[in-house]
């Protein structure tokens, strides 16, 4: 019998690298009933299986105590973490939030105001103590000298070292034996037994400033994403009756009308109601020029209204609207680790021992088999210990990708997670859909031709077939038939016809409204209404046919032009080495005149499995990034190596794929994958600071070329450059690459 384990989750505090992270896992996997552990840094989220029968949730909670770090809730107050130097009570930014304060994605991603100053954190305490014991063992040295200076440098470093001392022999408890404090410890110790104690100061010294550098790098790279979070107005002005109140805008419910005047932002997700101003969307997708919005115009919540007053009808609630989307999308993306970050784990779990094993064989074997001094090998083993430590070349990916993520989100380009950041940058082909993604997705009625009826019957049949669908030609539709003013039929047992059309029964008859092929298959279309089906369709038209069983009403012609910027999208992608095919289930001399206008391969007459034989096709000789907005898209979406939506598409193709484009624009594609080089190319760079940077120092200092505090400086300084190489992504600009 399988044991029942529940899904579980807590905020950790205090966490500022990989091997923090790495450290808080290893606590809770050890303990017994407890799978599926999974550590984010930039979100400080633990998330596991648990089997309470076995292990209790303040079990796990203690394990991550002992550790140093604070741990809470999900939703509660954010807790002080314990290590180092403790802060006052109150002095932790969030402590004051209520416990039972309610959570949300913005929340989730921070409960804190501001960030703290850095002498008013643990590590900033601790760095200020320790500096303090340096400076004044300098001062006894250049006062007094001799055997006082000597043992006033013992004295700072035993002080200095006895938090991180602590903390190691914490970690060692929880099976956790090789970490920096334990390093630290061993060569700070172990430098006071062989005469080195003013460098072993230093040293600590030294590893406490690249503790709190990394702790701001750290802080940094989490407030970028943070800051979306305050992109959403806290309060909202309520329009009830011919009154108007301020109500905080998570209390917002579906319906409700809100005003937003001149300068304000919006406070959800809505359509407009009355009013028509320039609407600044560049906070939600990065879009630069402000946007006209009149009545019936969909609009972001956090995006700044410029001119006019807007009276607004919410769509959204706070927690589902496209700020929390994107928050909520940020955080579960740390959680899809790419490939080469999971190698960096495994890796770096044997290179910590490997190095440490060096160590102790450079301390050993040259005074046992040649005869030289025992001091200074033992020193330079020490030294050694310190450039095991693999902090740098743990958080070398997560850092880069935390930022990639931050920086797609702010510019509309939405990417679930490094896996799929890493999938983006080997993209070879990219398959677009059609209408709604190439095309504008708006198609508009060009030709109405009745051949057993009226205009307007045919018009008025259509129309009520279509009623209640969303598929972009079946609005065209709706929307000549309202601005004609045409009485629409009701229609009963409506149903779609994947990839061909729709059918419905107006007065007990049975209607269909699809493709020439139904018509065909039906019997209907005659040798001279299949050749003007042909000469619409060389115009690049597509073209429906309204029929019943026996008889065809007529056929209505429809246009979707290209969108401005799709020959500028995929004439990019040719300059970066990408090739690019469109499939749709139009027909093909419709698909011809838009792909030869686009300068793209086409295949057409696609049903939505069709899509997916294609992509699949594709894949064999190429890495496939699907690009689509429709229900008919999904399959093929999850079919391709990586399927992108539109954000304008349907909740189905934006929750199938892998990533979103909120701003609908096809260069976006181009921006998107182009992000996601320089995010592996930033990677890349990462690793080999990490390890060129130890490599060095350890060829260094096994010829004595270097000591003990360069060989912190290894450790630490990699640590604080790959994270602020990592933040250059907070700058990319997709356009000047």
């Amino acid at each position: 019998m399988t044991e029942a384990k529940d899904l579980q989750e807590w905020r950790v505090t205090g966490m500022d690298c990989g091997a923090c992270a790495a450290k808080v896992r290893g606590a809770v996997e050890a303990l017994p009933g407890v799978d599926a552990v999974e550590v984010t840094l930039m979100n400080e989220r633990l998330r596991l299986r648990l089997d309470t029968a076995t292990t209790s949730r303040e079990s796990v909670e203690k394990a991550i105590r002992r550790l140093g770090y604070g741990v809470s809730a999900k939703g509660a107050a954010p807790e002080k973490p314990k290590g180092g130097f403790i802060l006052p009570d109150g002095a932790f930014p969030g402590s004051e939030k209520s416990a039972d304060e309610p959570d949300s994605p913005a929340q989730s991603m921070d409960t804190r105001p501001t960030d703290p100053s850095w002498y008013a954190t643990p590590k900033g305490r601790y760095l200020i103590a320790t500096g303090l014991l340096l400076a004044a063992a300098w001062m006894v040295e250049l006062l007094i000298g001799g055997p006082v200076a000597h043992w006033a440098f013992v004295l700072t470093t035993v002080i200095a070292i006895a938090p991180v001392t602590k903390r190691a022999a914490l970690m060692a408890r929880a099976r956790m034996p090789f970490t920096i404090e334990m390093l630290m410890s061993i060569a700070a110790i172990g430098a006071l037994f062989v005469g080195a104690a003013e460098e072993a100061a230093l040293v600590v010294f030294l590893f406490a400033v690249g503790e709190m550098l990394e702790g701001l790098a750290a802080s940094r790279a989490r407030g970028s994403i943070r800051a979306l979070a305050d992109l959403v107005p806290k309060t909202a002005r309520l329009v009830v009756g011919d009154r108007i109140r301020e109500v905080p805008a998570d209390s917002l419910a579906i319906g409700q009308i809100v005003q937003a005047r001149p300068g304000d932002r919006i406070p959800a997700d809505g359509n407009i109601v009355s009013g028509s101003s320039g609407v600044d969307e560049s906070p939600v997708t990065g879009e630069s020029v402000p946007v006209l919005k009149e009545p019936g115009d969909a609009v972001f919540a956090g995006a700044i209204n410029t001119e006019g007053e807007l009276r607004i009808r919410v769509e959204k609630t706070a927690e589902d609207n496209t700020i929390s989307r994107i928050l909520h999308l940020v955080e579960e993306a740390e959680s899809a680790r790419a490939p080469v970050e999971r190698f960096i784990d495994r890796f770096s779990r044997v290179y910590m021992p490997a190095v440490v094993g060096v160590a102790l064989l450079a301390a050993i074997v040259p005074p046992l088999a040649f005869g030289a001094p025992w001091e200074t090998w033992i020193y330079r083993g020490l030294a050694l210990l310190l450039i095991g430590c693999p902090c740098a070349l743990v958080i070398s990916v997560p850092a880069a990708v935390a930022a990639g993520l931050s920086t797609g989100a702010r510019h509309g380009l939405l990417m679930k997670g490094g896996a799929v950041i890493e999938t983006a940058a080997r993209t070879s082909l990219v398959a677009f859909d059609k209408t709604g993604t190439l095309t504008e997705g708006r198609p508009q009625i060009t030709d109405l031709l009745p051949l057993n009826g009226a205009e307007a019957e045919l018009l008025a049949t259509a129309a009520a077939v279509e009623t209640g669908s969303s598929h972009p030609l079946a609005q065209a539709i709706l929307a000549r038939a309202e601005a004609g003013g045409i009485a629409v039929p009701e229609a009963t047992e409506g149903m779609a016809i994947p990839g061909r059309g729709a059918r419905a029964k107006i007065d007990g008859e049975v209607w269909n409204v699809g493709a020439p092929r139904l018509a065909t298959e039906a019997g209907v279309l005659s040798a001279a209404d299949s050749a003007t089906v042909r000469r619409l369709e060389s115009a690049g038209k597509t073209v429906v046919c309204v029929f019943t069983p026996g008889r065809l009403l007529g056929l209505i012609a429809l246009r979707d032009e290209p969108r401005a910027d799709a020959a500028e999208a995929v004439s990019a992608l040719k300059q970066m080495g990408i090739s690019s095919v469109m499939l749709t289930g139009d027909n093909p001399v419709t698909a011809r005149a838009i792909a030869d206008g686009l300068g793209i391969e086409a295949r057409a007459g696609l049903l939505p499995e069709d899509k997916v034989t294609a992509v699949r096709d594709l894949a064999r000789d190429a890495h496939v990034m699907m690009v689509g907005d429709g229900i008919n898209d999904a399959p093929a979406l999850t079919t391709a190596h990586l399927g992108i939506a539109m954000g304008s598409g349907t909740h189905a193709a934006l929750e199938t794929a892998d990533g979103a484009l909120l701003r609908d624009r096809i260069t976006d594609v181009v921006e998107q994958i182009r992000l996601a080089r320089a995010t592996m190319a930033n990677i890349r760079q990462n690793v080999a600071i990490a390890l060129g940077l130890k490599g060095v120092f350890l060829v260094t200092t096994l010829l004595g070329l270097t000591g003990l505090w360069i060989a912190v400086m290894a450790d630490t300084g990699a640590t604080v450059l790959v994270t602020m190489n990592a933040l250059r992504l907070l700058r990319f600009k997709a356009e000047a690459q």
